[in-house]
C-alpha cells in the first residue's frame, strides 16, 4: 500500500489512505491462544485484506502516526498508526483527531450538557475545556490503531 505524507507537527504525522490495491496477508481466523497452546489444526490460514477490513469509507479515511504519550492509557502509544475516518459524526467517548486553536491533537471527546472537554488518557495531562473562545474542528474519529512494539 502506498501512502502519501500530508502534514506533520509535534503530535501527529498525517498520511492519505490509498485503497486502490488489495493487501492480502495470511490470517489465523480461529484466533491465537494467549493462554495454553491449541492444537495446530485449529490454525487453518485464510487471507485478510487490510484495506477491506480497516477502511470502510476510503474517500474519508486517513492515517496518522502518533508522537507522544497523552493517550497511552487508551492503548495508543508513541509510534502507533491510527486509522481515522472523517465521515463519522463525533459522539461522547470517541477518540478523535482534533484541530484546536491551530494545533492538532488526539483526545477523547467528553460532552457534559453544553460543555465539550478534550481528555487525554494519561493522568499527567489535564483535560482541556473547550470554550467559545476556542476554535475546535473534529478532523476525524479514530477507528483502529496499528500497534508498534519495537
Amino acid at each position: 500500500m502506498k501512502v502519501v505524507k500530508m502534514h506533520e507537527n509535534d503530535v501527529l504525522e498525517f498520511y492519505s489512505a490509498n485503497t486502490d490495491t488489495a493487501i492480502s496477508l495470511p490470517f489465523v481466523e480461529g484466533g491465537v491462544s494467549a493462554g495454553f497452546p491449541s492444537p495446530a489444526e485449529d490454525f487453518l490460514e485464510n487471507e485478510l485484506d487490510f484495506n477491506a477490513t480497516f477502511i470502510k469509507h476510503p474517500g474519508s479515511t486517513f492515517y496518522a502516526k502518533v508522537k507522544g504519550n497523552s493517550m497511552k492509557d487508551a492503548g495508543i502509544s508513541n509510534g502507533d498508526i491510527m486509522v481515522i475516518d472523517k465521515s463519522l459524526e463525533p459522539k461522547n467517548g470517541d477518540i478523535a483527531v482534533c484541530y484546536l486553536d491551530g494545533e492538532f491533537t488526539v483526545k477523547t471527546i467528553m460532552i457534559e450538557k453544553e460543555v465539550v472537554w478534550l481528555v487525554a488518557q494519561n493522568e499527567q495531562y489535564a483535560p482541556i475545556k473547550v470554550t467559545a473562545e476556542n476554535e475546535l474542528i473534529i478532523w476525524g474519529i479514530v477507528i483502529n490503531v496499528i500497534k508498534t512494539f519495537r
